[in-house]
């Protein structure tokens, strides 16, 4: 039985939740068009008949502007040790960016089996792939390199397959039904914000975040209440929209996903709070999980 531990890091928005999702065959890492939208290791468990892969879906690497952007680039960077293989995701069809640079740099310092993932080759012509695959080979000296499509589910057999000869033998860590490490009350928070990212453009989703505040579990309904956090009133008028239509929407998307994941009927509440500068308070941090109690 192979068992091991992958990392998947890139920079924001080349698509590692998505293919996350796509391994895993499930919605469990929350996906946008926007950068930045993973802000926790996101830890998803892959099982078949001779393998159990833990995968840590790592928030993306960027210029930080402030205490959360700090503390996402040190979990994002930390993560590039104590595991068995690197999944380096970059987005094939945007090229070569500054933060893919950054990363090849720390990747040097490291002894891990590193697998380039060239993604969002559905958008790219063959030649236009092969020209991508020789950019980055002469960058570092990846293990493999597999050009993907996560959106179109596209060569995913393929990356599982090199995965397991880079794994060690051993004894599985989770049962074969696990899917995922998370809390429901983390995920449920997740969907929300999700939703919102939906809706909301620009850097607006950058100043919002989603905890759970309260849940109650009865015989056939579920009572949840979700506070979403914004740094200043402005903000808040614009996720509550007029006459609350857009708050309301968010919740009737959002609902669905916590109906399936939790498998009972919900009755959502979602509160908008103003927290001013709330990427920059510990106590809030704690809150999303992103450093610890101490």
């Amino acid at each position: 039985m192979k068992c091991g531990f992958v990392s998947l890091i890139g920079r924001a928005n080349v698509g590692k939740s998505t293919l996350l999702n796509s391994i895993l065959e499930c919605h469990l890492s929350i996906t946008s068009p926007i950068s930045g939208t993973t802000r926790n290791i996101i830890q998803g468990v892959y099982n078949d008949d001779d393998s159990q892969i833990i995968f840590l879906d790592t928030p993306g690497i960027h210029k930080a502007i402030n205490r959360l952007g700090r503390v996402l680039n040190k979990q994002a960077t930390s993560m590039f040790k104590d595991i068995d293989v690197i999944l380096f995701v970059v987005d094939a069809y945007a090229g070569i960016g500054k933060g893919d640079n950054l990363i090849i740099e720390y990747l040097k310092a490291i002894e891990v089996p590193v697998i380039l993932i060239l993604n969002k080759i559905d958008k790219l012509s063959n030649e236009q792939i092969f020209e991508s695959i020789n950019t980055y080979k002469d960058l570092y000296s990846f293990a493999e390199i597999v050009p993907i499509s996560a959106k179109e589910n596209d060569n995913i057999d393929r990356v599982i397959e090199l995965i397991k000869k880079y794994i060690p033998e051993g004894v599985k860590y989770f049962s074969d039904d696990s899917v995922t490490n998370l809390s429901k009350y983390f995920m449920i928070s997740e969907y929300v914000r999700e939703k919102l990212f939906k809706y909301l453009t620009q850097e607006i989703p950058h100043s919002i975040t989603c905890i759970t505040n309260s849940y109650e579990e009865k015989d056939n309904i579920v009572n949840v209440g979700v506070d979403i956090i914004v740094d200043r009133d402005s903000l808040k008028k614009i996720v509550i929209g007029e006459n609350g239509s857009l708050v309301k929407q968010v919740g009737i998307e959002a609902r669905k996903d916590i109906e399936e994941l939790l498998g009972k009927q919900v009755y959502l509440e979602l509160y908008v709070k103003t927290i001013k500068n709330w990427r920059e308070k510990d106590s809030i941090l704690k809150d999303l999980g992103l450093i610890e109690n101490e």
